[in-house]
């Protein structure tokens, strides 16, 4: 049967597609033959082919020898069509800016990535950012401000043009927080409070452990001592957060029986309010503007002097 010039298109697309994904799996440099497509045939790939171009791209991001896999997809010409975000930050660096080669920088990223499917996309993607970003000092320091917010966007903006995680909504949702939130980890000083701590655990929640993953596998310093600090400061917060959170299970921020006392003190019978109060009180914990720990007396005379604070003016 005749292929239609739509098909053979595609066709074209997705030889190319093999060939790069054959190259992941091998390893090694890329051999002097290189199957290339036009950007027509990756468009009409990803109109047809979507969910094989997704598990051609899955391969690619997942092989051991990703940053291969990822050569050949800029050489095929797959990566300006499919990822323009990430074609963009091919040589961008090492130049006359003098800061690190985004795109070495990346796939290295990918290549130290725990093999999980969200933490190896979110390892390609997380510094797309950066070249809407670039600023320079007058002394000649580059900056990439407001990267991870920017890179976020850009993965919305991505997605809609090429819907690849339409039908996972979940996996889409957590690239684009480790994307947002890659920078969080590398931030922790040990000066840190409890209340900061936990704040940083409670906002990163279910992907706590993949975000403190990619932390790791972003540090690609090439300086032993200066890698080797990196990846003990992410250490030191992850023991930090299991510490705290395990003397919260132990002895609660709030004092048991605070509802009781609350009910009591204020003649207020059972209800939601009791527990939108807790809540409250609870998060002002967290934002580290309430002192936990306290007494129940504590925290009913806290509530006595402001009232309406806390719903009850």
């Amino acid at each position: 049967m005749q292929l239609t010039d739509t098909e053979g298109s595609a066709a074209k697309a997705m030889e190319a597609l093999e060939w790069a994904r054959e190259i992941s799996l091998a390893g090694g440099p890329l051999p002097p033959a290189i199957v290339k497509a036009s950007p027509s045939d990756f468009r009409a790939a990803g109109s047809r082919f979507s969910r094989d171009l997704r598990s051609h791209l899955d391969t690619i991001v997942m092989s051991s020898d990703a940053e291969a896999g990822l050569d050949a997809l800029l050489a095929c010409g797959a990566l300006a069509t499919l990822l323009p975000e990430v074609e963009a930050m091919v040589g961008f660096g090492d130049g006359e800016w003098r800061h690190k080669d985004v795109w070495k920088h990346t796939k290295q990223v990918v290549r130290q990535s725990v093999p999980r499917l969200e933490i190896r996309w979110a390892a390609l993607l997380h510094d797309i950012g950066k070249v809407k970003t670039r600023s320079i000092s007058p002394d000649g320091e580059v900056h990439f401000f407001g990267h991870a917010e920017v890179g976020a966007r850009m993965f919305d903006k991505m997605n809609r043009r090429l819907p690849l995680f339409a039908s996972e909504a979940k996996l889409s949702e957590e690239i684009r927080f480790l994307i947002l939130h890659h920078l969080r980890a590398s931030q922790y000083e040990a000066s840190w409070t409890d209340s900061a701590v936990r704040r940083f655990a409670k906002e990163m929640g279910d992907y706590l452990d993949d975000v403190l993953c990619l932390s790791r596998a972003d540090i690609t310093t090439k300086r032993p001592e200066k890698k080797k600090k990196g990846l003990r400061q992410i250490t030191d917060l992850k023991l930090r957060v299991e510490k705290v959170l395990a003397e919260d299970a132990v002895v609660p921020p709030l004092p048991t029986g605070i509802g009781d006392a609350i009910m009591l003190a204020f003649k207020i019978p059972p209800s939601r309010l009791i527990g939108d109060l807790k809540r409250k009180l609870e998060t002002e914990i967290t934002e580290g503007t309430l002192q936990g720990h306290q007494p129940i007396d504590f925290y009913v005379e806290l509530i006595k002097q402001d009232p309406g604070r806390y719903g009850l003016g």
